[in-house]
């Protein structure tokens, strides 16, 4: 590597939590089209894919995964908080990927603040991007 090239960038996440149930788990109607949906726009890549007992695929950045499975349940009410290592790295990132950003603001849990700010992916899934301030 040459002194005029760039390091990699850092890891940007750092986990994922489920609202409800599982995060490797998570309600789409098509496996196909939400791969494809979530590689070029969050960075994810493909790490598996199974066919039984229900079509899933669980994708993955920097150490973290997140699944999707063809498995009946309601997007709208599901999806994941994703923990980042720079929030406004991510929201950059995201909007260059076309992706429209929602409610940017400053939540406080348990003494903590947090920036925040919320994706709703085509697929009904919510996303909760936050980094602690």
């Amino acid at each position: 590597m040459s002194d005029d090239t760039p390091a990699p960038a850092a890891g940007l996440y750092e986990a994922a939590y489920p609202f409800a149930k599982d995060v490797l788990a998570l309600p789409v109607e098509d496996i196909d089209r939400a791969a494809a949906w979530y590689g070029p726009r969050f960075g994810l890549v493909e790490v598996e894919r199974s066919a039984a007992p229900v079509r899933t695929v669980v994708m993955e950045r920097d150490g973290v995964r997140i699944g999707f499975a063809v498995n009946g349940g309601d997007a709208s009410n599901e999806g994941a908080a994703i923990l980042v290592t720079d929030i406004q790295r991510a929201r950059a990132e995201l909007e260059a990927n076309g992706v429209t950003i929602a409610n940017s603001r400053v939540d406080e849990r348990e003494g903590k603040k947090y920036q925040v700010f919320f994706v709703v992916a085509p697929d009904g899934l919510c996303y909760y991007f936050h980094q602690p301030l």
